[in-house]
Order: C-alpha cells, then structure tokens, then sequence
C-alpha cells in the first residue's frame, strides 16, 4: 500500500499564485497529496478561481464580518478543525492569525516569508534589504507560531541583489523561488521524507538543526 495522501488546506487572501504552483504540483503527482479546500478572507481574491477551475472546494470567510479579530479567528478555527487537514499553507494570507488558532493547530500550519529569516521580519522586506545595501535576499518557509514570522524555519532560499534591481524586480525573483519551494516542501511532507513533530523536525532520518538550503537548480 502507498503511503496515505496529505490533506492540504491553503489560506489565500488574492492573486494566489503560489496556489497554482501548487496545484500544478498536485496534479502532476509530484506531491502525495489533495489539496481539500481553498480559504480567503477576501470573496474577490482571484485564487478563487484557481481553485473553481480545479474543481477544488472553495471557501470564503471575510474578515469584514467580524466586528473583532478573535471572532473571525473563532469562525475560521471552526472551518480547519471540520477539515481536519494534515498541513494548512498560507499562501498570500494577507491576516495576522491570534495566537488561540495557532496553538489550536500548532506546528501544522505553514507560512513563506520573503525574506532569510531570521533577517527582515515584518513588512517591505525588499525595499528595505535594498535600503541596506543587501547582497542577497531570499525567501523562507517556516512553522506559524504566535510570534510574527518568528517559527522555526523549515527551507530557505537565496538570490542576488543586483546593480539596479528595485522592490518590484526582487519580488519577481523571490516569487520564482516561492512557486518552486513551497511544492517542495509540501513534496517532501507528503512522501514523509520530512516529519513535523511537538518540539523537533525530521529530514531523511535525521534531526533538523538548521534550515534546509534551497538549491534554485533543483526540479520541483
């Protein structure tokens, strides 16, 4: 028997084309595993319609019915532990989760951060690397934990800072390596090449000290 398929629940709030990477990922079985439902806190957000045309579930919770953070937070709580899913990916979720939801999904939820973590936490990640005369830049996959883009990291990816580049240039290059990381990890989740426990991680049979470094020459 193959090894059962892990269940994905992918949080949008726009374009979502990190979904589609995805998506094209799961249907080309490079990933063992179904994405169950797409989530946006945003009834516009082009994902959406990603997902429709894949015949994916879709839903919508707008944060612009809740008169409180917690409470919106309570309802999309309830829609996850109905899922039940094995991993929950934030691909472009554009709403700072509280900690109650996190914990009550702990170390199951997954964030891209565009930046080396722990470097550029926050916000206008790009500018500011520019801003500092950065050499390099990159992108992070990391475990969603209460503090902001503060969990452990799982891959990171690198790219050179050029003469010329601007914000908008970066994010290109950052958005390139996104498509392939995430597919990647969510590859080695599903295969189980890579296993999230309470309190340590472990890749290929060995515990995970240090984030994995993402080689961009890789096929995902």
């Amino acid at each position: 028997m193959g090894m059962k398929k892990l269940s994905i629940v992918v949080l949008i709030s726009g374009n979502g084309s990190n979904l589609q990477s995805i998506i094209d990922a799961v249907e080309a079985k490079q990933i063992n595993g179904q994405i169950t439902a797409v989530i946006s806190n945003n009834a516009d957000a082009y994902g959406l319609e990603r997902a429709k045309k894949h015949n994916i579930d879709q839903q919508v919770i707008s944060h612009k019915s809740f008169t409180c953070r917690e409470d919106f937070d309570h309802a999309l709580s309830q829609k996850l532990t109905h899922l039940n899913p094995d991993i929950i990916v934030l691909a472009g979720f554009m709403r700072i989760l509280g900690s109650a939801l996190i914990q009550a999904f702990e170390r199951k939820i997954l964030n891209i951060h565009p930046s080396i973590l722990p470097s550029y936490k926050g916000l206008n990640t790009f500018q500011r690397a520019i801003d500092n005369d950065e050499k390099e830049h990159g992108v992070s996959i990391h475990i969603v934990t209460p503090e902001l883009d503060d969990g452990p990291v799982i891959l990171r990816g690198r790219y050179p800072i050029l003469t010329g580049d601007t914000a908008s240039s970066l994010q290109g290059k950052g958005h390139r390596l996104e498509h392939k990381m995430y597919s990647k990890v969510l590859r080695w989740l599903g295969q189980g090449d890579l296993q999230i426990n309470a309190d340590t991680m472990i890749f290929q049979g060995k515990l995970l000290e240090r984030p994995i470094e993402f080689e961009d020459n890789e096929t995902s």
